[in-house]
């Protein structure tokens, strides 16, 4: 009896030991960031066509995501807004460890942002990194009203959180001095997806690198709450952003923090 103990014992530490191993470092293949991109496309299809597959939601998967490591699963990094009209696995119709998420309202791109961000792309290894913004935004509606002058108060902690917006709705207003208002909005909402790339380009060099590399690519897109499709806005809009923040001398260029604790 006790060496069948000791023999289930060991059993049990040399499966403990290969599942730690297992975890410590990602080896899978990940899907090139086009193959990325396609597969997110396909499910938004999915989703709006009412043919959602629901993928990786059950128990074996669950489970699965207990003993195994996300990067050796999760395809892309998102960047949304906070909204509860923008589910973001369910519109890309993807599952538990498929989707790296980071959600703040206004989806801006501000220092903890940039670094969840970079760490979705250099550890969880995502190929793809999606900045959406989506229709009817609450966060730039109100920066909107604030830069035109007829804005409401905010409680003290927001004002901080949407000013990245500031400049969106600043250059939505250069482009189209004929709008004002909710007919302003919508160029807003699309000039923050820009923004937020331009704010990340501009703190993080990892970022940079891992785009021109061509490991990640990043892509903007809009999500319209009233129908749920996604519409993917111009890749050359990306590569000129990156263009003129590598031509900025104010740009961060230390990729790495520095170590250690004062």
């Amino acid at each position: 009896m006790k060496k069948m103990l000791k023999s289930f014992a060991l059993g049990c530490c040399i499966l403990a030991a290969t599942a730690f191993q297992a975890n410590a470092s990602s080896t899978a293949h990940k899907p090139s960031p086009d193959e990325v991109v396609k597969m997110l496309q396909e499910g938004n299809s999915r989703f709006v066509a009412n043919k959602a597959m629901q993928p990786h939601s059950d128990t074996n998967r669950l489970i699965q995501a207990g003993k195994e490591n996300q990067a050796d699963h999760a395809y892309a990094t998102v960047i949304s807004c906070s909204d509860s009209r923008v589910p973001v696995e369910r519109i890309f119709d993807a599952g538990v460890m498929d989707i790296f998420v980071i959600r703040v309202a206004g989806n801006v791109v501000d220092v903890d942002e940039a670094g969840s961000i970079e760490y979705g792309l250099a550890h969880v290894n995502t190929p793809v990194l999606v900045v959406l913004g989506h229709t009817q935004c609450g966060a730039v509606t109100a920066v909107t009203g604030e830069v035109e002058g007829h804005g409401h108060a905010l409680e003290r902690n927001i004002p901080p959180l949407v000013d990245n917006i500031i400049p969106a709705v600043k250059k939505a207003m250069a482009a189209h001095p004929d709008k004002h208002d909710k007919e302003l909005v919508p160029f807003g909402i699309e000039e923050n997806i820009w923004q937020g790339i331009e704010d990340l380009f501009m703190a993080s060099p990892a970022t940079r690198e891992l785009v021109k590399s061509g490991k990640v690519k990043v892509v903007g897109a809009m999500y319209d709450v009233g129908t749920g499709k996604v519409d993917w806005l111009p890749d050359a809009k990306v590569s000129d952003i990156l263009q003129k923040v590598e031509s900025n001398p104010a740009r961060a260029m230390n990729a790495m923090a520095e170590t250690g604790h004062k």
